[in-house]
């Protein structure tokens, strides 16, 4: 079955469904009655299963937000930034130490935002390639460290960390564990318990297919006890809108401290009912699956993939652009193809450009948006041979 009409191929905002359009076109609902909470449960319930956590009730006043486990979800009004804003915030004071290593730009952005409430060593490693773990390692045996955080996926250049390595660090180390997983969570296997992270931030517009402007947080009981002695002793972060203490008293109640993002829980909870009737596995296979064929098909046609071989994300891929093509090839997708992907950003700015395999992006729309961007490849007087491109995807 072909695909017709647009491709949306960019690495989130994602198209959502049709369902999940439609229930945030329903009618207002105060924040404070019964009718909320239902969202809230139905909503916390769907993200203990897209966090990989146990199951918790789908129902109000039974506890929607914790499980078997060790971790509680909380629901942010605002996008994954706030939420890991949130973590940042409570979690540390402006002495601890937190290693932040990075390889691209929204790893950058973590280091940059702790920096504002904690002491950060920044180890700012080229785009696309990964980690130095022996110097993480080397880092962390120094001792004195309270955490590590990371952006696990980074869209920026299409590279996935190892997370199962550095939480054997965090381990062995006795430190925080502390995951940005804003494009992993409901895309890529993620595993808080077995890797002992404090903290996983996820955003709906990403991997669920959700609304963008709300994010969650999974939060292991450690971490709202480092929180609250925090808080206790009196030397926290200033927070307000973002204290996490706040929003933990009002967790039990299937509510949130302050206006939550009424509309947006209603359609990210109808989203996360599609993922969980796909099944998480088989979301991520889905994505691994369509990310291989796009990485193979352009790698076979010469195309130079930005990120580490052995880290390329499943949910993005990063193409660097052929001698003699810029970004006004994206234009002319998006114009006359009506194909959308994503440019580069900062020192890579018309460099490169990402495909994004995230999300409910059927097969077929993956195909097809390959497809076109081949042909616009060749207007563009970039010699390509004819491909069979299903090949690829079979």
């Amino acid at each position: 079955m072909g695909h017709s009409g647009d491709c949306f191929l960019v690495p989130g905002t994602v198209r959502m469904n049709q369902a999940c359009l439609e229930a945030m076109a329903g009618p207002t609902i105060t924040a404070r009655g019964g009718e909320f909470r239902e969202v809230m449960a139905r909503l916390n319930s769907g993200l203990r299963y897209t966090f990989n956590l146990s199951p918790s009730s789908d129902l109000k006043k039974n506890q929607s937000w914790s499980g078997d486990d060790d971790y509680k979800v909380i629901v942010v009004s605002g996008s994954g930034t706030a939420a890991m804003e949130m973590v940042m915030a409570n979690r540390f004071r402006r002495n601890d130490r937190v290693l932040v290593p990075t390889n691209g730009k929204f790893g950058e952005r973590v280091a940059e935002m702790g920096s504002r409430f904690c002491i950060v060593k920044h180890l700012k490693y080229e785009w696309g390639r990964s980690f130095d773990l022996g110097e993480v390692e080397e880092q962390l045996a120094r001792g004195n460290w309270e955490a590590v955080a990371i952006c696990h996926n980074e869209t920026s250049t299409g590279i996935t960390q190892d997370a199962v390595e550095i939480a054997e660090m965090c381990k062995k180390y006795g430190v925080a564990l502390i995951i940005d997983g804003i494009t992993s969570v409901g895309g890529l296997p993620v595993y808080p318990e077995e890797w002992g992270a404090e903290a996983v931030v996820v955003g709906a517009q990403k991997c669920t297919a959700g609304p963008s402007g709300i994010a969650a947080i999974a939060v292991s009981s450690h971490f709202i006890d480092r929180c609250t002695a925090i808080r206790n002793q009196g030397d926290s972060n200033p927070t307000y809108y973002l204290d996490i203490l706040a929003a933990l008293k009002k967790g039990d109640d299937d509510q949130t401290p302050w206006t939550p993002a009424i509309n947006l829980a209603m359609g990210w909870a109808v989203a996360l009912e599609t993922l969980k009737s796909e099944g998480l596995e088989q979301r991520w296979n889905r994505c691994l699956h369509m990310a291989k064929g796009v990485r193979t098909l352009f790698g076979d046609l010469g195309f130079e993939l930005l990120a580490d071989e052995y880290a390329r994300s499943a949910t993005v891929t990063a193409i660097m652009y052929p001698d003699g093509v810029d970004d006004s090839w994206r234009t002319l997708l998006r114009e006359k193809y009506e194909t959308q992907v994503i440019g580069a950003q900062d020192h890579l700015k018309g460099k490169m450009f990402r495909v994004g395999s995230m999300g409910e992006t059927p097969l077929s729309e993956m195909v097809e948006g390959c497809k076109r961007m081949l042909e616009c490849f060749r207007e563009c007087g970039h010699d390509l041979p004819e491909t069979d491109v299903e090949s690829y995807f079979q």
